[in-house]
């Protein structure tokens, strides 16, 4: 639209990234997120913005067609970045519903009455999970409040003490002969045995690390009043921070990478039919699997290709928002980096296998677009992410612009746009947009994961399945020097390139006009991100696995002491943090909680406003610990977030070099 004569276009281009922040202040008054309409036109505007950008890049900023290299560098970024807007107007598109099902949950509780509650099998899938880490599991999915329960921990590692482990709390145990099929396999197997024996009427699939709380299959079964309900898929909820949580001190303030996925993007997803099974944490019916032959193996991501293979045959899959199963998020970078190759490897196995998107299988179209969307995700995000550490060297050292533009256009066309995106996606998602640490997420692991994307889509067959490590030694200090190097490397170029640049005119610095400060702001904001990636490769010691849902009262009574009433900080199956008295280092008492009972406590040292006690609990008190720990309460971790507590915690990161 014309402009005011009297604006200049910088002006101009300023003003309309303006008027976009001051709709950031009002639309949080006026916008309902639940609302489809509202979400409509706020994902309408973003798309027309993104489609608008693509315009400008395609006919004002690229090189000229011939076999120059300014050519192929231009040309060759634009298909990258065309890629990655494709994926992001269609999440776009996906976020443009929401559909809330507790409401259908409530009013279908007791479906099956005045009948007798459904049989249900609880499968735990184990191969080398620590002690720890599956007793609480067993523990928790035996305490859920349900009649009718069988807990089996299907175990490919064929451990004896887990077999004992198993005798001691009630739970079967259950082995094979071999590991094919790896996870899916161990599930199949452990569905032809109760096949045999009789079957239940549905089944939950819980990973090893994973605690259900104890309402999780009365909450869950309620929507499968419908019969057409093959599954029900809830959210993943972490009782620890993931390593970029921990590692950038953010474990308070900033959220775990999927919150965005679990808590805003399935709920689309089930708006348009399209919720996606994501292994642990979900609910099957047993006739409808059985339909299917078990599990497909076909994928290493087998939870993804179950949704598929339902949908295929007419069953729902859907998707109950509520935090009903609490797990071990990994703690390592090089855990987490492994699980989302394997995510991705898995995905692209599927779109080359019997129902990719472009086979003849008996998919819907929107099942199609389901998984196309996930494949340019993957196969554009990543390598897009590279690229914008990679092109600006290109001109600081051999003087070729690959992005022609002036300083207005880019506020104009990049900046209005990326602005609108930011505030639209934080309205609809609170908190899980915030540019640069989700920059740092997608760069940590881009290079395993582009070339787990590319290696799945040009050989999908052939790789193992990579196990997650979980739980281990995490009291240490950790520098990950094999992932930070090659951001090392790309540090000191990127400084040594802006440096030359800014000392020398050897590289027509000059005389890029315009592109010259495109290229300096680009050049400035890599450096931020590198620095944070690189902060984020230095793993902190972790101390505490569980922070308290809330402070709880408790009484400590020490021998010869009147009993203190104290607060409850934190908790976890080994400590505590207790506020409201001190006492010396080594005193010894006894901690009593609500629901537990009595613990044998010991001061280990003093902190702010209290003591550090560890805890060692009985045969009675320990069970009702794991219990108390993981199978109550609310929501575990960080699922809104300000930017004030964002910027605070990072700059006492970066001051103090600890985590919170």
């Amino acid at each position: 639209m014309p402009l005011p004569v009297w604006l200049s276009e910088t002006q101009s281009s300023a003003l309309q990234m303006l008027l976009v922040l001051g709709l950031a202040l009002v639309l949080p008054g006026v916008v309902n997120r639940f609302d489809t309409r509202h979400r409509a036109i706020l994902m309408g505007i973003g798309i027309l913005l993104a489609l608008r950008y693509a315009w400008w890049r395609a006919t004002d900023t690229l090189a000229p067609l011939g076999l120059t290299v300014d050519c192929l560098a231009s040309w060759s970024l634009f298909a990258l970045e065309i890629g990655t807007l494709a994926s992001s107007i269609s999440a776009s598109v996906l976020m443009s519903r929401f559909r809330a099902r507790s409401g259908e949950a409530s009013r279908n509780a007791g479906w099956w009455e005045p009948g007798p509650a459904p049989r249900v099998a609880v499968l735990i899938a184990t191969y080398n999970e620590d002690r720890e880490v599956l007793e609480r599991s067993i523990i928790g999915a035996l305490a859920l409040d349900w009649p009718s329960l069988e807990v089996c921990v299907l175990d490919d590692g064929r451990r004896d003490w887990l077999r004992e482990l198993c005798r001691a709390h009630g739970a079967r145990h259950m082995t094979r002969p071999d590991n094919k099929g790896a996870k899916a396999g161990n599930i199949n197997h452990a569905l032809a045995q109760f096949a045999a024996e009789g079957a239940p009427e549905f089944f939950a699939v819980l990973d090893a690390d994973f605690v259900p709380h104890r309402d999780f299959l009365r909450r869950t079964l309620a929507l499968f009043h419908d019969p057409a309900t093959g599954l029900v898929q809830t959210p993943q909820h972490f009782f620890n921070a993931d390593p970029i949580q921990h590692n950038l001190g953010l474990t308070r303030s900033y959220p775990d990478e999927q919150r965005f996925f679990f808590d805003h993007m399935q709920p689309a997803r089930d708006a348009w039919g399209l919720t996606i099974c994501c292994g642990t944490s979900s609910v099957a019916r047993w006739s409808a699997v059985a339909e299917l032959g078990g599990l497909p193996t076909d994928s290493i991501t087998e939870d993804f290709l179950l949704s598929l293979a339902l949908q295929e045959r007419g069953w729902e899959t859907h998707y109950l928002n509520e935090p009903l199963t609490e797990g071990l998020a990994p703690e390592g970078l090089k855990e987490y980096i492994t699980q989302r190759a394997r995510w991705c490897l898995g995905l692209m196995q599927i779109a080359r296998g019997r129902l990719g998107p472009f086979a003849a299988n008996g998919l819907r179209l929107r099942d199609r677009w389901s998984v196309i969307d996930s494949v340019f995700y993957w196969l554009t995000t990543f390598p897009f992410r590279i690229a914008a550490f990679v092109y600006p060297l290109l001109y600081w050292f051999f003087n070729i612009t690959v992005v022609d533009a002036e300083v207005p256009e880019v506020l104009s066309y990049f900046g209005v746009y990326f602005l609108w995106t930011v505030v639209s996606f934080n309205l609809l998602s609170p908190g899980m947009l915030v540019p640069l640490l989700k920059d740092v997420s997608q760069h940590l692991g881009a290079p395993q994961i582009s070339r787990a994307a590319i290696t799945g889509l040009l050989k999908p067959h052939g790789h193992p399945f990579s196990v997650t490590a979980k739980g281990g030694d995490r009291s240490r200090l950790q520098i990950q020097w094999r992932l930070m190097a090659p951001y090392i490397v790309l540090l000191v170029l990127t400084l040594t390139g802006l440096c030359l640049g800014i000392v020398s005119d050897r590289f027509a610095y000059y005389d890029a006009g315009d592109g010259k400060a495109v290229i300096l702001f680009w050049t400035v904001y890599n450096l931020f991100v590198l620095a944070l990636v690189l902060i984020a490769c230095v793993e902190l010691p972790r101390r505490e696995r569980h922070v308290a849902d809330a402070p709880a009262r408790a009484i400590f009574a020490v021998e010869g002491e009147m009993p203190r009433r104290v607060w409850v900080a934190s908790l976890s199956q080994d400590t505590a943090r207790i506020r409201g008295w001190a006492w010396e280092t080594g005193t010894r008492g006894t901690l009593r909680l609500p629901g537990v009972g009595d613990i044998e406590a010991s001061v280990m040292a003093q902190t702010s406003g209290g003591v550090r006690l560890r805890l060692v609990a009985d045969a009675v008190a320990g069970p009702a610990l794991l219990r108390r720990l993981y199978a109550e309460g609310d929501a575990p971790g960080i699922v809104e977030t300000k930017l004030s507590a964002i910027v605070r915690d990072l700059a006492r990161r970066l001051t103090f070099g600890r985590s919170v």
